[in-house]
Protein backbone atom coordinates (compact mmCIF):
# COMPACT_ATOMS: atom_id res chain seq x y z
CA UNK A 1 0.00 0.00 0.00
CA UNK A 2 0.63 3.50 -0.93
CA UNK A 3 0.81 5.59 1.96
CA UNK A 4 0.65 8.73 1.06
CA UNK A 5 -2.25 8.46 -0.99
CA UNK A 6 -3.93 6.15 1.75
CA UNK A 7 -6.43 8.15 3.38
CA UNK A 8 -6.23 8.44 7.20
CA UNK A 9 -9.74 8.45 7.98
CA UNK A 10 -10.47 9.10 12.28
CA UNK A 11 -12.36 6.38 13.87
CA UNK A 12 -15.29 8.10 15.84
CA UNK A 13 -15.87 7.30 19.20
CA UNK A 14 -19.60 6.96 20.46
CA UNK A 15 -18.91 10.14 22.20
CA UNK A 16 -18.08 12.25 19.03
CA UNK A 17 -21.22 10.68 17.40
CA UNK A 18 -23.35 11.41 19.80
CA UNK A 19 -21.43 14.80 20.31
CA UNK A 20 -22.28 15.62 16.46
CA UNK A 21 -25.98 14.60 16.64
CA UNK A 22 -26.56 16.68 19.45
CA UNK A 23 -24.79 19.75 17.42
CA UNK A 24 -27.21 18.88 15.13
CA UNK A 25 -30.26 18.94 17.26
CA UNK A 26 -29.00 21.98 18.91
CA UNK A 27 -28.69 24.05 15.25
CA UNK A 28 -32.44 22.52 14.70
CA UNK A 29 -33.82 24.03 17.59
CA UNK A 30 -32.58 27.57 17.22
CA UNK A 31 -33.62 27.67 14.16
CA UNK A 32 -37.20 26.54 15.62
CA UNK A 33 -36.17 29.48 18.27
CA UNK A 34 -36.22 32.46 16.14
CA UNK A 35 -40.05 33.04 17.19
CA UNK A 36 -41.36 35.10 20.07
CA UNK A 37 -42.96 32.77 22.83
CA UNK A 38 -43.44 32.86 26.42
CA UNK A 39 -41.10 31.38 28.08
CA UNK A 40 -38.25 32.01 25.28
CA UNK A 41 -35.92 33.42 27.61
CA UNK A 42 -35.96 30.11 29.14
CA UNK A 43 -35.06 28.15 25.67
CA UNK A 44 -32.45 31.02 25.13
CA UNK A 45 -30.63 30.50 28.47
CA UNK A 46 -30.70 26.25 27.87
CA UNK A 47 -29.03 26.86 24.49
CA UNK A 48 -26.12 29.12 26.00
CA UNK A 49 -25.58 26.52 28.47
CA UNK A 50 -25.82 23.74 26.23
CA UNK A 51 -23.50 25.21 23.82
CA UNK A 52 -20.61 25.56 26.42
CA UNK A 53 -21.42 22.03 27.41
CA UNK A 54 -20.72 21.18 23.49
CA UNK A 55 -17.54 23.18 23.83
CA UNK A 56 -15.73 21.26 26.71
CA UNK A 57 -13.15 18.68 25.00
CA UNK A 58 -13.97 16.03 27.56
CA UNK A 59 -17.71 13.99 27.09
CA UNK A 60 -19.32 13.56 29.90
CA UNK A 61 -23.10 11.41 29.44
CA UNK A 62 -24.42 12.64 32.88
CA UNK A 63 -23.81 16.33 31.85
CA UNK A 64 -26.15 15.91 28.61
CA UNK A 65 -28.44 13.74 29.94
CA UNK A 66 -28.73 16.68 33.00
CA UNK A 67 -29.00 19.10 30.48
CA UNK A 68 -32.06 17.29 28.46
CA UNK A 69 -33.68 17.02 31.97
CA UNK A 70 -33.04 20.73 32.05
CA UNK A 71 -34.45 20.76 28.57
CA UNK A 72 -37.86 19.49 29.84
CA UNK A 73 -38.96 21.99 32.29
CA UNK A 74 -38.06 24.63 29.29
CA UNK A 75 -40.34 22.78 27.75
CA UNK A 76 -42.75 23.05 31.11
CA UNK A 77 -42.32 26.45 31.19
CA UNK A 78 -43.52 27.14 27.31
CA UNK A 79 -47.15 27.97 26.83
CA UNK A 80 -47.26 28.64 23.31
CA UNK A 81 -48.98 25.36 22.58
CA UNK A 82 -47.25 25.10 18.93
CA UNK A 83 -43.67 26.15 20.16
CA UNK A 84 -44.10 23.50 23.09
CA UNK A 85 -45.28 20.38 20.39
CA UNK A 86 -41.70 21.58 18.45
CA UNK A 87 -39.60 21.83 21.36
CA UNK A 88 -41.26 18.28 22.58
CA UNK A 89 -40.12 16.79 19.12
CA UNK A 90 -36.52 17.93 19.63
CA UNK A 91 -36.21 16.83 23.23
CA UNK A 92 -37.06 13.38 21.73
CA UNK A 93 -34.88 14.09 19.14
CA UNK A 94 -32.31 14.86 21.48
CA UNK A 95 -32.49 11.46 23.62
CA UNK A 96 -31.99 9.33 20.03
CA UNK A 97 -29.00 11.61 19.34
CA UNK A 98 -27.37 10.40 23.11
CA UNK A 99 -28.07 6.38 22.55
CA UNK A 100 -26.44 6.62 19.25
CA UNK A 101 -23.35 4.65 18.66
CA UNK A 102 -20.19 4.56 16.68
CA UNK A 103 -19.96 2.38 13.51
CA UNK A 104 -17.56 -0.68 14.21
CA UNK A 105 -14.94 -0.57 11.31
Amino acid sequence: MNTKTEKKEKQLTDADVKRKAVKLVVAHLKRKANTEFMGMEYLQAWLEDMEALLEKEEFDIKEYHRMRRQFNDVIESTLDENMRKKLRDSWYSMGKALEKKAKPY
